[in-house]
């Protein structure tokens, strides 16, 4: 008799992470582990506002179809990957900018947080992934008591790492 293997099932994408480089993996990953940590499903896309604006389009479109709640767009330098994805949807959207180019992220911080009325982009420090992943958790807690379980879960494991000390 054949057993059956307890399959885990994956969580229902939730957060879209998008990034103008492959170059950005590194840092994005980090977003995408802390919402694995948390139960949260995310999927992470390489769509450049500049390079393939019109795939920026199509994937923020047929990510909401799927369910997608919420979007983090990390990019460097002129960074408007952030402004293209909120021009695209009404949900919420978390810009990073990146660490890259000779002003080391300054730029992508400037121009991520200069976004024209009606296309808000809340936006975390240079290479903050960690904080847009928790901000899109926070999000999702909303109207989710499992998240909220989830990031008091976490809080409360950060915490004893400062009662130990």
């Amino acid at each position: 008799m054949a057993t059956k293997r307890a399959t885990k099932k994956k969580p229902p994408i939730k957060v879209g992470i998008l990034t103008g480089s492959p170059n950005d993996l590194p840092v994005v990953k980090k977003a995408a582990d802390i919402l694995d940590s948390l139960g949260i499903g995310n999927e992470v896309k390489v769509l450049s506002a500049h390079r393939t604006p019109e795939r920026v389009h199509t994937y923020i479109k047929k990510a909401e179809k799927r369910g997608v709640e919420v979007f983090i767009a990390c990019a460097g330098m002129a960074n408007h990957l952030a402004g293209t994805v909120a021009a695209n949807t009404f949900l919420p959207v978390i810009g990073v900018p990146l660490a890259s180019g000779s002003m080391d992220g300054l730029d992508a911080l400037l121009s991520t947080v200069q976004m024209p009325p009606g296309i808000p982009v809340g936006t975390v420090g240079i290479d903050g992934s960690k904080n847009a992943a928790y901000l899109a958790a926070r999000i999702l807690a909303a109207r989710s008591a499992g998240i909220r379980k989830a990031l008091q879960k976490d809080l409360d494991k950060q915490r004893e790492k400062y009662d130990s000390v």
